[in-house]
This record gives C-alpha cells, structure tokens and sequence, in this order.
C-alpha cells in the first residue's frame, strides 16, 4: 500500500567480497588448499604491488596465469573448493533480503564484485546471494582445468566497469549508487562512486580506504552496513533502526560513533 501511494526510490547497492563479506582473501585459503604456504602467497603479492604490474586487487589472476607454482597445482575444481572454505560475515542473505524487499519506498538491488575468481564467491555465497549477482575475474581454462586466460579482471578500475555496467542494466542514476568495500583496491570505484554523488561506506578502519569512505562501519555482521544506509539515504533515527533489527530477532548491542583524524606531523 505505501508503495502505491509514493513513488520507489530504486538505488543500486555493490560490495566487495574478500574481507568485506569475508574474513580472509581468497587467494590465502586458496594457497592452503593446494599446499602452498601462506608467507609464500603474501610475499608475491607484495612483490606484484610493489612492481605496480597489476592493479592492486588483481595479484591472484596474475599468479593463476603467469606463476609456475600456482599454474602448476591450482585447477578449476579447486576455485570452487576453496570458496566452501571461506569463512563469511554473518547475516549476508538477510541483508540481501531487506534490501530486495524495499524500505520505505525506498529498493535496492544488491550485487558483488570482487577481483577474486567467479568460481570462489559464487562457491562461498552459495545459497546465499544468487550467482547472477556476483561478479567475480572471470578466466578460460585448458582442458587440464588450468588458467589459461583472463576474460575480464575486476579490480582497480576494472570495478569501475563493472559498477557503470550494473548501472546502466538497473537503471538507476549515479546519486543512486551505494558501494560498500575494505582496502586499497577498493579506492578507485570509491572516489568514482563519490565524485558522482553516490554513498561509499568502508568496512575497514584502513587508512586509505577509510578516509575515501563516507561512513565506516566496522563489524563481523554484514547487517551491520544497513545502518548507514537506513541513517543517510533512507533518513531512519537509531531507535527506528534497533526496532528493525529487533523485529528480526537481533539486539544491536554496540554501537560506538567515533570519528578518526589521522594525523601527521614532522618537524618543521
């Protein structure tokens, strides 16, 4: 009914997924998985940062296709292997759901983009958010099931295109943009998310990342993100949003406002 009687306001809300509805990057459990140690996955993506060879996300799809280690012991079926193994945020499907439902004339359509590969968020979201809205790196393998090539790399300004796609498949316009995400590799769509009048909510206290963000939200609950949401776009007070969360059986139980100045002083 309230529906019928004001328009809906229809927006268009991306996340990341490695450590934004997970807790560790996916490259790391896939390394686990098929006997390569942790250190030795860290030190080659420091080394690919540091030589600015990929965009800063895309350090895994590298190693797929170019690295001997990892082309010669990672297959297809071990993306998908590696995805049940990671471990994800709490609630993610409820999120999906209220978002998908509308709030008070207010829809949004809820996608994933990661630079992680397809078949390991598709495997770690599984029956949780519908494989159509994930938007992982997409690869071709050989018929031994190795990488063999990389169809479309979402990272850096890779997650730009992807989001300016979705926008345009949603049809919403640019101040109806909501992206949600944790590091470095999530700056470029932010300050492009920004520079448009979009909202941009980062889910960790990284320098970087936090200080492009409009609103950060720290919290092992993917729920946690629908607070800013209902705050700044839908306008809900704070006792309207722990009725929310109460009437699904959840207690916000702190909920801590702190604002972050980073500061740097040398001598002068």
């Amino acid at each position: 009914m309230e529906e019928m009687t004001q328009p809906v306001k229809r927006y268009l809300v991306a996340s990341d997924f490695d450590q934004t509805l997970s807790f560790r990057d996916s490259g790391a459990v896939l390394s686990e998985l098929v006997g390569i140690p942790v250190r030795v996955f860290e030190r080659k993506t420091v080394i690919l940062a540091v030589q600015n060879l990929v965009q800063q996300g895309a350090e895994l799809a590298y190693l797929l296709l170019h690295d001997p280690e990892f082309r010669s012991r990672v297959r297809r079926e071990h993306l998908s292997e590696a995805g049940k193994r990671v471990r994800v945020k709490k609630n993610i499907k409820l999120l999906f759901e209220l978002l998908a439902s509308g709030i008070e004339g207010h829809r949004f359509e809820f996608h994933v983009i990661s630079a992680a590969p397809q078949e390991v968020v598709v495997s770690a979201l599984e029956e949780i958010i519908p494989a159509d809205h994930i938007h992982g790196t997409q690869f071709l393998y050989d018929a031994e099931g190795r990488v063999e090539s990389i169809v479309r790399v979402n990272a850096g300004y890779g997650k730009v295109s992807v989001l300016d796609d979705l926008q345009n498949l949603v049809q919403v316009g640019p101040d109806r943009i909501v992206y949600m995400g944790d590091g470095s590799s999530d700056i470029h769509v932010m300050l492009h998310v920004n520079h448009r009048d979009g909202f941009t909510i980062a889910v960790s206290e990284a320098r970087g990342v936090a200080q492009v963000a409009k609103r950060t939200v720290v919290s092992d609950d993917a729920l946690s993100v629908l607070i800013p949401i209902l705050e700044d776009i839908v306008g809900w007070s704070a006792s309207r949003i722990r009725g929310l969360f109460e009437a699904h059986h959840l207690l916000i139980q702190e909920w801590d406002k702190v604002r972050a100045d980073w500061v740097t002083i040398a001598p002068g």
